[in-house]
């Protein structure tokens, strides 16, 4: 396991508190599906202990606001505690769907990869922050 890195130490330290921003992907993976012009993400907590606190930080707004680019038309979070998941559903941002858009591989899989690099902020004793930069699973 790897120290947190500089700029983690000094997010922490300048914001004065015991807190640390690490990627998504340090506590959850995902899985994703499109249909249409629809984007369907799951969020799930690799450890149930952490369903809390992705649910304090892992909002319907916060979303909507990585994918304001793409104007989403409504961005719904289901929450699903009994797996430790949440899943979401983004309506208007796949630019017509897979048959009708110029983009390349904008979809489902990629943009999951998106939310998994949105920055949380987590206790600094959390084991997310002495991860391997690369991520995974702890």
């Amino acid at each position: 396991m790897t120290e947190p890195s500089k700029t983690e130490r000094t997010a922490a330290e300048s914001a004065g508190t015991d807190h640390v921003q690490v990627p998504l992907h340090r506590l959850a993976h995902a899985r994703a599906g499109d249909k249409g012009d629809r984007l369907n993400v799951s969020v799930i907590a690799y450890r149930a202990e952490d369903y809390a606190l992705l649910k304090s930080v892992v909002t319907a707004e916060r979303i909507a606001a990585l994918f304001a680019g793409r104007k989403p038309r409504a961005v719904q979070r289901y929450e699903l505690p009994l797996i430790g998941a949440f899943n979401f559903v983004l309506d208007g941002v796949l630019e017509g769907g897979v048959n009708r858009s110029l983009s390349l591989d904008s979809h489902g899989k990629t943009l999951s990869f998106r939310i998994l690099s949105m920055p949380v902020e987590v206790p600094g004793d959390h084991p997310a922050v002495n991860q391997k930069q690369s991520g995974g699973r702890p």
